[in-house]
């Protein structure tokens, strides 16, 4: 599939591996084989498998850019020679997960691990329904009017609104009301 696709765009390819909605895995094998195609040039890792990952990354080397996909793991992919995030925490918060990447890049790996965790329960609240139920709702309770979701997907339930509201209260992005 991957494959049959490369050979019919003329632009580069971003691989996104995120068996909790597909139900299928890219194998660390695959990707050795697939980063071979001059249009497969990347991947957004959201396994959550950071052994996988680094199998990856040494099957592949320089043949293929691994970004993550999880904002729970940002440091921990880039330590393994990760370039950066394709961020669902960005919509809320993108100077920070900016900051996280270009830390770490500059060198300042401590800098970067202190963003990671000081937001990771922000990472946790953008999944505590399915994606991207949460960011339009963070952007309802930024006072931004986003209209309803498209069915299958439904509002947010009150529980999990209210939760996202307090751990963005905690780090100063949330209105007092709406």
């Amino acid at each position: 599939h991957y494959k049959l696709t490369a050979d019919n765009v003329s632009a580069p390819i971003i691989l996104y591996n995120v068996p909790s909605r597909t139900g299928v895995n890219i194998l660390p094998e695959t990707y050795a084989e697939l980063c071979q195609h001059e249009r497969i040039v990347a991947a957004k890792e959201a396994t959550g498998n950071i052994s996988q990952i680094g199998k990856t990354a040494a099957l592949c080397g320089d043949n293929l850019t691994i970004y993550s996909g999880n904002d729970d793991e940002i440091v921990p992919i880039l330590s393994l020679g990760g370039k950066g995030v394709i961020s669902v925490m960005a919509h809320v918060i993108p100077r920070e997960t900016h900051d996280i990447v270009a830390k770490y890049l500059a060198g300042d790996v401590k800098g970067a691990a202190k963003l990671q965790l000081e937001y990771m329960d922000l990472a946790g609240a953008m999944f505590c329904d399915v994606n991207p139920i949460p960011v339009k709702e963070a952007m309802k309770i930024f006072g931004m009017d986003m209209g309803e979701c498209r069915l299958p997907l439904l509002e947010m339930e009150d529980s999990k609104k209210a939760f996202l509201r307090s751990v963005m209260a905690k780090h100063g992005l949330a209105r007092a009301s709406r």
